[in-house]
């Protein structure tokens, strides 16, 4: 696996407004707004990144597992979500942090501007006044940066996540150079990405992969690219 940097931040289509960047550790966040919203991102990302580190340490297969753990009614929001998109997918917890960290300060990010692309690490939460076009990096793969998602407004909020077994830190037992999910949840899109991925080992298994994951409670659309080949279903709309 290859650490790429993140140029494919640039292809999203953002209608004017106004983007910054945001880091507090591993988190790394690439936000669109209407104005800069720094400060407020900051606060969201060390509140929610607290909640979860601070469950981590009472709890520290929360962490380490790769598979789902017990739900706990008493978790602060953010940690109950992922424990239940866990579940609802069949993967660890912590394959639905990128997309929790994005959608829960987006969340909060609305509440400051009605327009906010929240990115992080290649899972996205959207939220917009305007038609959104969002491009699929897939590392080598020819097909990398030539088809693109069309977001309507009535889709929206929406999480777009993708996971690859090619590019990027996230662990995957695939070989897919990109897996796309759309989903309501993008806590949800990020861990079913990672799950389809895991079942992509070569070409042949780009059907069965699309026809497994949309099998999952709460996905709207899926995209699989690996090097030539193309798969998708679901609610997808390219560009």
């Amino acid at each position: 696996m290859e650490y790429r940097e993140r140029t494919y931040r640039h292809k999203i289509s953002k209608n004017n407004l106004t983007s910054f960047h945001v880091s507090v550790r591993e988190t790394d966040l690439f936000i669109s707004s209407d104005r800069d919203l720094t400060e407020a991102a900051l606060q969201a990302i060390y509140r929610y990144r607290g909640f979860i580190e601070t469950y981590i340490k009472s709890h520290p297969r929360f962490l380490t597992s790769l598979v789902p753990i017990e739900k706990d009614d008493l978790a602060p929001l953010i940690v109950r979500d992922m424990l239940e998109t866990s579940c609802t997918v069949g993967v660890g917890p912590m394959a639905a942090v990128a997309g929790a960290i994005a959608q829960y300060v987006g969340c909060d990010l609305l509440e400051e501007a009605p327009n906010v692309i929240v990115e992080n690490g290649g899972d996205i939460f959207l939220k917009s006044e305007n038609e959104i076009k969002v491009g699929i990096f897939a590392g080598e793969s020819p097909l990398s940066r030539q088809v693109a998602l069309k977001v309507r407004l009535e889709e929206m909020p929406l999480g777009i996540c993708t996971s690859s077994g090619t590019v990027g830190h996230s662990l995957s037992f695939g070989r897919a150079d990109a897996v796309c999910v759309t989903s309501k949840s993008a806590s949800l899109a990020d861990a079913a990405a990672t799950a389809i991925g895991n079942l992509v080992k070569g070409e042949g298994d780009i059907r069965e992969a699309l026809d497994a994951g949309m099998k999952i409670e709460g996905v709207l659309g899926i995209v699989i690219i690996l090097k030539d080949k193309m798969g998708a279903c679901g609610k997808i709309e390219f560009v």
